[in-house]
């Protein structure tokens, strides 16, 4: 199997280079990711100006944008033909729930999926800094053409596991909710310019028994099918109303 694998921490992120070593055994892989950390960054696209793509080493490339940049650039520019499937990750931190709305990791799986390519995001949960990749790692390599039947038109795959030695198992989950508690600071400095300053503050996490986050929870790998293209609502019980035109 031909894969490219990316990320939004950057191409030195140690998520990444273990991922990619798992792999190499037995796949052509190709890595093209951030030269920098893009985290947060959600679906965006540079669009005007150039991007700088520089060779690191076999078959590895950085680049100046943003994770769906690195995804398009690679299998449109970089690589002699499409991958089989685009792996982003493994991600230093969680991408559960309304997380994946915000994220760089899950933007470039998605981005995939708007090509016709199996797209798939892996992120590893960790509350102590200590931080297990290997575990993760062999789990996409094992599991790998499993992942990939799982995508389908319009549908990427998003990974979330504990940072564990070894997991209880795996589980089909669904999309649990995020809070964020973050606030914004703002400083006016000597210079009279008014500055805002994010400061990041806890989560509540809400979700059924089927969640990702209780499967993560409980010791087990979360696998989730996403929707990637937006889904309208419809009106249900609502009377439709009468616009003015």
């Amino acid at each position: 199997m031909t894969i490219l694998i990316t990320n939004d921490d950057g191409l030195s992120s140690e998520g990444i280079q273990i991922l990619a070593a798992h792999l190499r055994d037995t796949h052509e892989v190709w890595v093209v990711a951030p030269s920098s950390n893009r985290s947060g960054v959600s679906h965006g696209i540079t669009m005007g100006g150039s991007l700088e793509l520089t060779r690191c080493g076999h078959q590895e490339y950085s680049c100046s944008g943003l994770p769906v940049d690195c995804s398009i650039t690679a299998f449109e520019a970089i690589m002699p033909r499409r991958p089989d499937a685009v792996i982003s990750g493994i991600n230093r931190g969680a991408n559960i729930g309304t997380d994946i709305v915000f994220s760089g990791t899950a933007a470039a799986a998605r981005q995939a999926s708007f090509s016709g390519i199996p797209g798939i995001a892996v992120s590893l949960v960790c509350e102590d800094e200590r931080f297990h990749w290997e575990p993760l790692a062999r789990f996409v390599r094992d599991n790998l053409d499993t992942l990939v039947s799982l995508c389908d038109r319009d549908i990427f795959v998003n990974i979330n596991a504990p940072s564990l030695p070894r997991y209880r198992g795996a589980r089909i989950t669904g999309i649990s909710r995020r809070l964020y508690k973050d606030s914004i600071r703002l400083e006016t400095g000597n210079d009279g310019q008014t500055r805002s300053f994010f400061e990041g503050g806890t989560i509540d996490t809400h979700g059924d028994d089927d969640c990702d986050w209780r499967a993560v929870s409980s010791g087990f790998v979360s696998v989730s099918r996403v929707h990637a293209q937006p889904l309208s609502a419809s009106l249900g019980e609502i009377a439709e109303p009468a616009f003015k035109v």
